[in-house]
């Protein structure tokens, strides 16, 4: 049973553009923040150890957070690629590079912000990676659903 029946399709369709919307208004809350974030850690850093930006693995995720958070909510400007399943998909996606750069860099890279690096790496990196191909694998279920209906949502 599906849950884009006949009955229910113009429902579900409107419920999807709502979430899509609500899920845009927290990306662009999300990069907002995040920018603001990294702007004042910058300076936070000038003020501990002279410098406002040294490379470190943290300073560094946190850069690629704000990009990826742009390029997806600068997605819906590039017509041709831009459907509320590709954005949504790339919104889970983004929120795995905020994942990385407040655990991952902690714990399975070095630099300054490694405070929990230990023995135990070895399986943060399993799961993690685990939860990446089950979340890879979501998508291309969905992807192929997506377009097997050829809904234009």
């Amino acid at each position: 049973m599906t849950l884009s029946g006949p009955s229910n399709k113009a429902i579900l369709k409107v419920r999807i553009k709502e979430l899509s919307i609500a899920n845009e208004m927290s990306l662009i809350i999300g990069l907002a923040l995040m920018t603001i974030g990294t702007f004042l850690g910058a300076v936070w850093a000038n003020e501990s150890w002279g410098r406002y930006w040294g490379w470190d693995p943290k300073e560094t995720w946190a850069l690629v957070t704000v990009i990826v958070y742009a390029i997806v909510i600068h997605l819906r400007l590039v017509k041709q690629w831009y459907n509320y399943w590709s954005f949504n998909f790339l919104s889970v996606l983004a929120f795995g590079s905020v994942l990385m750069t407040y655990f991952g860099v902690n714990y399975l890279l070095s630099g300054m912000h490694s405070y929990g690096q230990n023995d135990q790496a070895g399986g943060i990196l399993f799961y993690s990676s685990l939860a990446l191909l089950v979340v890879l694998l979501l998508g291309g279920i969905s992807y192929r659903r997506y377009k097997k209906t050829k809904t234009t949502f």
